[in-house]
């Protein structure tokens, strides 16, 4: 059953950390107005794509500020295992990151150093805005950030335990699509992966649990989100907002076409 704790920013990482099942959204569009109206429909966080997204830096900074006003956590997906991409969203106000493409227990440690200040890691100190909301001492921002890595390659499926047993590593999150690719699969979507693909998701549990730690995983639909949540996942964001637009437009064109 999913928390039905109010919505905490500064208990955001601890929830996460300790298991909670928490329901994220995923916005790609660089339209603060549109993601602050997004935050306030119940979602535990918003994440803000960086690494596919259509946003760089103040489009980041206004929807992490867009975020922060309807008192939701937000997360960022940054550009890549890069400590000045993390350090930047970080910095920003995210009040934690998801890292892609991390295939081995170095690149979740590179991860690790890049999110947290000495002694844990190496971030550099110098945040001009998220020291409002997030910390300012370095021991509590660290303890108020969450580092998850993401899951979606052949090398990350085949070291997820030890990538998992990462000390700093908060959480393992799938990429579904990239990883359906490297089973083998013809497309993002492709059907005849299907058992290969719902043995690496087992894969990536197990390896979660076995470390004590929660997994996440993307979804293309709410009632994907509410499957993944009952088998075992503990955190899953839901499509996002480019999606859902065209979406919504395309059956309202419909509704109009099919009154003719």
């Amino acid at each position: 059953m999913i928390s039905e704790s109010p919505h905490d920013d500064s208990g955001f990482a601890g929830r996460l950390r300790s298991g909670h099942q928490v329901v994220g959204y995923w916005v790609v569009c660089d339209n603060p107005v549109a993601t602050e109206r997004i935050a306030t429909t119940g979602y535990d966080y918003i994440c803000l794509d960086a690494q596919h997204g259509l946003m760089e830096y103040r489009g980041l900074l206004a929807g992490i500020t867009a975020i922060d006003a309807a008192g939701v956590a937000a997360m960022v997906r940054v550009q890549a295992n890069d400590q000045f991409w993390i350090g930047q969203a970080l910095d920003a106000g995210a009040r934690g990151v998801i890292v892609p493409m991390v295939g081995t227990p170095a690149e979740a440690q590179q991860a690790v150093a890049a999110c947290y200040f000495p002694p844990t890691g190496h971030r550099s100190n110098g945040a001009l805005r998220a020291g409002l909301r997030i910390g300012p001492a370095p021991a509590r921002a660290n303890a108020e950030i969450a580092c998850v890595v993401m899951i979606e390659t052949a090398s990350g499926l085949r070291n997820a335990a030890e990538i998992a047993a990462v000390a700093g590593v908060d959480a393992l999150y799938i990429g579904p699509s990239d990883l359906r690719l490297a089973l083998g699969g013809a497309s993002p979507t492709d059907p005849a992966v299907d058992a290969e693909f719902d043995a690496a998701l087992r894969t990536v549990l197990e390896a979660a649990n076995a470390a004590g730690k929660p997994a996440g995983i993307h979804c293309p639909d709410g009632p994907t989100a509410r499957r993944r949540l009952e088998q075992g996942f503990t955190f899953v964001s839901v499509a996002n907002d480019l999606t859902h637009l065209e979406r919504t437009v395309r059956d309202h064109l419909a509704n109009v076409h099919g009154a003719r």
